[in-house]
């Protein structure tokens, strides 16, 4: 039996701006090490035995963060599914049951899947895997199996899912990690601290990480049962859609119809509390075994606000957490980030302090879940600041504005090695390049030559070109644009090696 992993790493990460950003967003960040979240997901089953390679659905706008981070990492996806708008995450994970399903049809095999959120942190790795193996049979057999974590407060952050009977699981199959198995009783809305105290009291309540593993065909036939609509939108969109290198595109048209909704409310929700017997006719399709939920110890989050952080990283002396250049005096249980330049705070405390390269955010740490409001407010603004950094990642490296203002902008480019932008050209703006490390080849009209460090050149308004590094080391370029209009949506591409057509470049 092969164990499908299907990674769902949509999502914005609204409550940790503003290091967290709509085209980079939590979960491609390394909040708690070398490595980021997503990275750490991708790897959590390393060792495993039986384990296919990760299907990854995701943004349009991340989708190449999602091969590079990857490849820095040394794994290969089975396709990325590339959501052109986001529809919540019962959609996304239909658009992987159909894609493994269709993968399978040469085999005869009826995937089994494990669905895991990218922006997840789990303490012990082994721990985990111990969970899986003991929910595999469970879904070979038909079950929808949740993973639910044992709290250890009253937390009011999180969902909960309700035990129900624990589950006599001998019945001829070998659980390998011999855990206990409960049916899902119900699951339970993220609650006020009275109702949270009392579901720990109770002894009942488990956390809900949204981890699930079920056969694509279970899952498939549930959706159908519970929300047809979404199920047909998502079979339009999933039947006419192409595949593109690693990523496979559904048609958007179709998919931007879809129904938006989360896996609890279109499944899970009415799924469960009943058990399902497939020996009584008619009580369920064919397949569907009820759902059941297996206890996951150990430490977990996800990472939604900045207190969470703060709980979850190393702190000095003082109960601070500090990361960059940051001078603390008379500052107490306080987490100080400084990406860009010195940071000092004088007789504070319990606050949180994030600086980076075009924007800082300084809040109560009792007050963090409201930077979400802070964010709704600069988009309806038109801000860019919810939306990127100052570097903005692009498949054939990245640039950061360095300095811009009336008629002008001005760029620092790293193209990595081999990579090359499109061949384009720009209706409002002329372009000067200097060449300040490694060996640029460029096209401009019908030219095409080299530029060592310290050469450049000029790109006229209206004439195509293209840049290119044919060397083995970064070239990085300092780009100066001149002109009436300079936005990102003023290019005209002739041709591109990531088959990009929307903006931005």
């Amino acid at each position: 039996m092969t164990l499908y992993p299907v990674i769902l790493a949509g999502g914005s990460g609204t409550r940790l701006w503003p290091l967290s950003r709509e085209h980079f967003p939590k979960q491609f960040l390394p909040l708690m090490g070398e490595r980021t979240m997503f990275q750490e997901t991708l790897s959590r089953l390393d060792g495993l035995e039986g384990v296919a390679p990760p299907l990854v659905v995701c943004n349009e706008v991340h989708r190449f963060l999602v091969t590079e981070q990857m490849r820095e990492i040394g794994k290969r996806p089975l396709t990325v599914v590339v959501e052109p708008v986001g529809r919540n995450t019962a959609p996304a994970l239909t658009l992987a049951a159909l894609r493994l399903a269709e993968m399978a049809v040469a085999s005869g095999e009826d995937p089994v899947m494990l669905e895991m959120h990218a922006d997840n942190l789990i303490g012990d790795a082994s721990v985990f895997q111990g969970v899986v193996q003991q929910g595999i049979p469970l879904a070979e057999s038909g079950h929808i199996v949740t993973f639910g974590v044992v709290p250890t407060g009253p937390e009011t952050g999180y969902g909960y899912i309700r035990q129900g009977e624990q589950l006599d699981v001998g019945g001829g199959r070998e659980m390998t990690a011999n855990l206990p198995v409960y049916r899902v009783s119900a699951f339970a809305e993220k609650p006020d601290l009275e109702t949270a105290t009392a579901h720990l009291d109770a002894g009942d309540y488990l956390w809900n990480p949204g981890i699930f593993m079920m056969r694509s065909s279970v899952w498939l036939s549930e959706l159908e049962r519970h929300r047809p609509d979404i199920a047909k939108a998502c079979r339009a969109a999933n039947s006419k859609g192409r595949t593109d290198g690693d990523f496979y595109r559904p048609r958007e048209a179709d998919f931007t119809a879809c129904p938006a909704d989360s896996i609890d409310y279109a499944v899970m929700e009415p799924a469960s509390g009943v058990v399902h017997d497939r020996s009584v006719g008619g009580r369920a399709p064919a397949g569907f075994a009820g759902c059941v939920v297996v206890p996951l110890d150990t430490e977990w989050s996800d990472v939604g606000a900045w207190s969470t952080l703060w709980e979850e990283r190393d702190r000095d002396a003082d109960g601070n957490v500090i990361q960059g250049d940051v001078y603390a005096q008379s500052t107490k249980n306080a987490l100080l980030i400084a990406q860009h330049r010195l940071l000092a705070t004088i007789g504070l405390e319990d606050v949180v302090v994030v600086e980076t390269g075009d924007a800082v955010l300084v809040a109560r740490k009792d007050r963090v879940q409201d930077v979400k409001e802070i964010v709704g407010s600069l988009k309806a603004d038109g801000r860019t600041e919810q939306e990127s950094h100052r570097k903005v990642h692009r498949p054939w490296g990245a640039y950061e504005i360095v300095d811009n203002g009336e008629g002008f902008q001005v760029k620092r480019l790293t193209v990595n090695p081999g990579a090359a932008l499109s061949l384009q050209f720009h209706s409002h703006r002329a372009e000067h390049w200097v060449v300040v490390k490694g060996t640029a080849k460029v096209t401009r009209g019908e030219e095409v030559y080299t530029l060592a460090e310290n050469q450049s050149t000029y790109v006229p308004e209206g004439t195509k070109h293209r840049l290119e590094n044919p060397g083995d080391v970064p070239l990085e370029i300092i780009e100066v644009q001149s002109g009436t209009y300079l936005g990102e949506d003023d290019i005209v591409r002739l041709q591109d090696n990531y088959d990009r057509h929307e903006y931005p470049g």
